[in-house]
């Protein structure tokens, strides 16, 4: 199906790093190139991938490049991230090596396995590392391909070659997802997003049903979004009203979450669930991964194991510290309404405390189509820090920045600050307001502050 050799362009990336290793599992010859050196990269180059970061690549390199990696037997998979005119990928180019993007390759991995996917704007990667707990330790086991790292197995790639089943993780960025063949899918929302991909929401929404057309069996859609003319069975799913599949009895215990959950077709509900991670958002999460998992088999024993010793996964709402004086957590929300549910969920969990927003946004463009949206709900927190825009691939457009986003919100107390002063001043508003909870934002490269913040409030 594949070269004897692969070269990734971008290897650092959730997606492709996954990818990375589970060819360099199935021995297949693997390498690749990152601007920045990162976790990721280290554990692929513990795993023994070679990785090079510097973008003036010397002819010694390209002269070993021709050697490992001939043209005739390698195939190169690039993420958009890496840039036209970058050295390596202009060698590649005009040495006519085959080149695919990720999703392409994705595409190919699931025409081989029976991929149930898990789609839309928010939640992709909690639902589908649900997902994949909760079949990994069942009776049917699964490969996955996640998009972020699971706390539970340190890692975004689980390989059970015993079993049919794929899960996937599947981005509309680039219309990405329309590689993929799905036997089933979870769409978890349509609200509008990459709008410097799809132009416009309408168009963003049939982007949604060029890919609903693509699943062969069956659909569990969030209750009161809608698609045109899928080919599939569709099924609703909600953690707030009948539905499908759907929560109900939702109670809070002693730090414990539990709910009752609903099921088609007569089946006996499965009552007194516990989320493994106790976040309210994670209710709706919980939900769609259970109904995946048990329209494919997993029985009731198998998903109460699995949403119980669900860890999480990093960056997706981890509380770092919790103690009377201060909480901290970190949260990959990078949209207006992924926002909304982690502020909603930090005010649930930690009632009448001060809360410290911290944001840093992702993209201009982004930040320019929702700039309403997204100054109306970082209004809600008591205190406002945001720091620059993290412009990822774009370059910047005139007008947008954070100071025009800081400028649109009423929140009383907000800064913008460099990221060099941002550890200083999280310690300066966290000792003027005791028992406070500090939560930052973003899909940018704010994670790497997230140790030197951690370890400042806990020496406090």
């Amino acid at each position: 199906m594949f070269e004897q050799n692969i070269y990734f362009l971008g290897i650092g990336g959730i997606g492709m790093s996954a990818l990375a290793r589970y060819f360099h599992n199935n021995g297949i010859r693997v390498a690749g190139y990152d601007r920045t050196r990162s976790a990721i990269t280290d554990a692929l180059q513990q795993d023994g991938i070679s990785i090079v970061y510097d973008d003036n690549i010397s002819e010694d390199y390209l002269l070993q490049l021709q050697d490992r990696f001939p043209v005739e037997s390698t195939l190169v998979v690039r993420t958009p991230a890496v840039p036209d005119d970058q050295s390596i990928y202009t060698y590649f180019r005009e040495h006519d090596y085959r080149v695919r993007k990720r999703a392409e390759v994705l595409g190919l991995v699931t025409q081989h396995k029976r991929a149930l996917c898990v789609a839309g704007t928010h939640g992709k990667t909690t639902t589908s590392t649900i997902l994949a707990h909760i079949l990994y330790g069942s009776h049917l086991g699964c490969n996955a391909f996640l998009g972020g790292i699971s706390c539970n197995y340190l890692s975004n790639l689980l390989i059970r070659p015993d079993s049919d089943l794929a899960v996937i993780e599947a981005d509309e960025f680039d219309r990405s997802f329309w590689h993929l063949t799905p036997a089933m899918t979870v769409i978890t929302a349509i609200d509008p997003d990459h709008l410097d991909i799809y132009g416009t929401p309408e168009a963003y929404q049939e982007g949604f049903d060029v890919y609903a057309n693509k699943v062969q069996e069956a659909i569990v859609l969030k209750k009161g979004y809608h698609l045109h003319h899928p080919s599939a069975k569709v099924y609703t799913y909600s953690a707030s009203e009948q539905a499908d599949f759907y929560a109900d009895n939702i109670l809070v215990e002693d730090g414990h979450l539990y709910f009752d959950l609903h099921l088609p077709d007569g089946a006996t509900p499965l009552s007194k669930l516990e989320l493994g991670v106790p976040v309210w958002v994670n209710i709706e999460n919980s939900v769609a991964a259970a109904a995946l998992a048990w329209l494919n088999g997993a029985g009731e024993k198998e998903i109460r194991h699995g949403l119980a010793t669900y860890a999480g996964v990093q960056r997706r709402f981890n509380i770092h510290v919790n103690n009377p004086q201060v909480a901290y957590v970190d949260d990959y929300a990078h949209h207006p309404t992924e926002l909304k549910n982690s502020i909603e969920s930090v005010r649930k969990l930690f009632p009448h405390r001060y809360v410290i927003g911290v944001f840093q946004p992702h993209l201009f463009t982004r930040t320019r189509d929702f700039a309403d949206e997204f100054a109306a709900v970082l209004s809600t927190v008591d205190e406002l820090v945001l720091l620059p825009i993290y412009p990822a691939r774009e370059q910047p457009i005139q007008g947008v920045s954070s100071q025009m986003l800081l400028s649109r919100t009423t929140c009383p107390n907000k800064h913008l600050v460099q990221k060099n002063d941002l550890v200083a001043l999280i310690h300066d508003l966290v000792a003027n307001h005791p028992s406070s909870v500090v939560l930052s934002l973003g899909a940018g490269d704010i994670d790497r502050l997230v140790p030197t913040i951690k370890q400042n409030l806990l020496q406090r």
